[in-house]
């Protein structure tokens, strides 16, 4: 699995817009490792769409979306799904219809086999989160069991505590102390 300190892997792949599309030519867009340029990326995989625990994560990195644009830092959401399903699931779900990042379609799996986060018995990506710095190096990595959803708050805890440059104590919060080395 790809781990701290790593540079992300080059990837190009299809994704659903962010928000409602006009028009269906409005959809779809190709997404890059260099699509946000200078940003910190959230990148945060899920198993499949049309499933229960990970629109309840989508939706809430959704509503935490001006928090992480506050800090530079650009969600991506993928999952192994195609971008025609990650569509249909916007659309039929309630809490995805206006979502304000894209939703990466890594069909072919190559981007989830280079993260290292591929579950080989389902063929479907592990729900692993990677932060990454602007210079493309990975600075944090969880992944929880496929039946656990994980804390969008906590993510967004340890992107303020990376942006610090400093040393961070347990549970500490964007605005308290840093540790001084005596």
């Amino acid at each position: 699995m790809l781990t701290v300190g790593q540079k992300l892997p080059e990837f190009s792949v299809k994704a659903v817009t962010p928000g409602v599309p006009k028009s269906p030519s409005e959809a779809f867009a190709e997404v890059t490792d260099r699509s946000y340029p200078g940003k910190w990326l959230v990148l945060f995989a899920w198993p499949m769409d049309f499933t229960f625990v990970c629109p309840t994560e989508i939706a809430a990195f959704g509503r935490l979306e001006g928090e992480f644009a506050d800090r530079d830092a650009q969600l991506l959401g993928m999952s192994t799904d195609s971008e025609f399903v990650h569509l249909a699931w916007k659309r039929d779900h309630a809490d995805l219809k206006d979502l304000p990042f894209p939703m990466l379609a890594d069909t072919k799996r190559e981007l989830s086999q280079a993260l290292g986060i591929l579950a080989a018995e389902e063929g479907v990506a592990l729900r692993a989160t990677f932060v990454v710095d602007p210079e493309g190096i990975v600075r944090h990595v969880s992944v929880n069991d496929l039946s656990v959803g994980r804390n969008p708050h906590e993510v967004l805890r340890v992107l303020d505590a990376l942006q610090t440059d400093e040393l961070c104590p347990c549970n500490w919060q964007k605005g308290e102390d840093v540790l001084k080395v005596a």
